[in-house]
């Protein structure tokens, strides 16, 4: 199932970034890597991320976003929805 995961980052002292992010990128990439997630982006104005993942299940989603560093140190938040084709369009096409 695909999950569509919308971040939003609290903004971040010099500190911060230098403490989480060398821990943060690698994890965030190691999903792609593993297949979980297809594709990602950053909001307008670093307010967060949006990511496209692959996953069995929201909870899957939710349960590995909450090992990424920012989340666990309540810096980074997801909105978490599940998205699938615009199925209502089959209407559109004649039947064969």
């Amino acid at each position: 199932m695909k999950v569509m995961a919308i971040g939003t980052l609290k903004p971040l002292s010099q500190e911060q970034r230098q403490r989480y992010l060398p821990a943060e990128v690698p994890a965030t990439l190691q999903f792609y890597l593993d297949g979980k997630m297809e594709q990602f982006w950053l909001r307008d104005k670093e307010v967060g991320v949006i990511f496209l993942m692959s996953v069995d299940s929201v909870d899957e989603a939710d349960r590995l976003l909450k090992a990424l560093p920012l989340v666990h140190a309540n810096l980074l938040t997801f909105d978490l929805m599940p998205v699938g084709p615009l199925m209502p369009l089959g209407m559109l096409m004649q039947s064969k």
